[in-house]
């Protein structure tokens, strides 16, 4: 890497610090999705004066878009003035909800030694700040550079990204022929590579039953109780089988090498009332309760084989439990996506970790799905990666941050990466 890069990037710490300050200070809460249009329009100011192009995308008709809060995307881009290929920094704009257990004020991007407090600081509103300031200072260093660089904040990805980059990929915005690298700066840790992702299935199942009055359930049929069988026969079949079963896939942390299911949410009986509330409940055998799982499966499983092994259990409860009877409904599902390690962008990233950093990078796999798996099956564009500044194990959590130093040092692979890739 060029001394003088390596400076421009050092000498925009304090523009660094305000930016992704600001980002957080915009409440990009999903659900529902509110101040899409604010942080989109934050950053159409600010590239705009920079030379790129902006576009402001509504995901019409996507999952959540509506008048009250429309799913809205930017995408800007930057042409050099000698034709090349197209490096492409995608991040979401969105951040979950803010949770119990704060000390901090979540949405006020608190700077305390060296870290950077609040809701969305390491997922992922730090890698969108650090790949902006590695791009400007690219362009102010290579103005001649060959190519385009284009720069996206998308929504929607923490509920499954169909109002983003699903959405923009739908209209050709990651075609191999537009765009030929792409970076998503997820919080991997500025060392690590990530080159894919698990696959994903969710599903509720309601168990049946019949309603009667609760002093003589006799009478009646307790749907509860039939979803406790299938509860009961989860953990005595399905996660023993689970936790014998490993991945070749670099998965991290350790635990997610293995399958798991997470009971997202269980409900049974009648509906709950509001907080003010002030009557008791009625005395109703409940005739319906409804799970829903979050099965996480392995690229070596197969969707068809994991959705089969949980139907078969519940298969086997209707033949031998008098009175079970259930339905399933597939909620969303995502395959596994794995980019190859000889792919163009892992081996500039590897080789910028290297001058950066002075290490051999580590490659590794998400446990959870992010929107590589978009741009891979809807985009049909392989060489993608995430890369980006962040502890992982901080994304959701209370009182979430990120660290100055880390953005920075990510920042400087990123520019390393641009000048390998668009530089003649």
């Amino acid at each position: 890497m060029s001394d003088t890069l390596h400076q421009r990037i050092e000498n925009k710490r304090d523009d660094l610090i305000k930016l992704t300050q600001d980002l957080i200070r915009i409440p990009t809460l999903n659900p529902p999705g509110e101040n899409y249009l604010a942080i989109c329009e934050y950053l159409e100011t600010r590239l705009s004066a920079k030379g790129f192009s902006c576009e402001l995308i509504r995901a019409f008709g996507a999952p959540g878009d509506s008048d009250a809060y429309p799913r809205w995307n930017l995408v800007a881009r930057r042409e050099g003035p000698r034709p090349g290929e197209c490096v492409h920094f995608n991040s979401h704009h969105d951040v979950v909800e803010v949770g119990a257990g704060w000390t901090r004020d979540p949405f006020g991007g608190e700077l305390e030694d060296d870290k950077i407090y609040g809701r969305g600081a390491c997922d992922m509103k730090g890698g969108l700040a650090a790949s902006i300031i590695a791009v400007e200072a690219f362009l102010e260093e290579h103005p001649d550079f060959a190519g385009a660089i284009e720069i996206s904040a998308t929504a929607d990805e923490e509920s499954g990204g169909y109002g983003g980059v699903a959405y923009l990929a739908e209209k050709g915005y990651f075609d191999p022929e537009r765009v030929q690298h792409v970076i998503i700066p997820e919080p991997l840790n500025k060392d690590r590579i990530c080159l894919g992702h698990r696959g994903g299935w969710w599903a509720e199942i309601e168990t049946k039953g019949e309603i009667a009055h609760g002093s003589m359930p006799f009478l009646g049929d307790c749907a509860v109780r039939h979803m406790a069988a299938v509860l009961d026969k989860f953990e005595a079949e399905l996660y023993p089988a689970m936790a014998s079963r490993h991945t070749e896939m670099p998965v991290v942390p350790e635990g997610a090498r293995q399958s798991t299911m997470n009971i997202n949410s269980i409900h049974g009986g009648q509906p709950e009332q509001p907080a003010d509330f002030t009557g008791l409940p009625a005395h109703c055998v409940p005739d319906s309760c409804r799970i829903v799982i979050d099965r996480r499966f392995l690229i070596e499983e197969g969707l068809e084989n994991v959705q089969a092994e949980v139907i078969a259990l519940l298969d086997d409860l209707k033949a031998r439990r008098p009175g079970f009877d259930y339905e399933i409904r597939e909620l969303n599902h995502v395959i596994p996506s794995m980019t190859d390690k000889d792919a163009p962008v892992v081996a500039t990233v590897a080789q910028a970790i290297r001058d950066v950093l002075g290490q051999d990078p580590d490659f590794v796999a998400s446990p959870g799905s992010y929107d590589q798996k978009h741009i891979d099956r809807i985009g049909r564009l392989q060489n993608c990666i995430a890369y980006g500044p962040g502890v992982l194990e901080l994304a959701h959590k209370p009182d979430e941050w990120v660290g100055v130093t880390d953005m920075l040092d990510s920042a400087r692979v990123m520019g390393r990466s641009l000048q390998q890739l668009l530089l003649p």
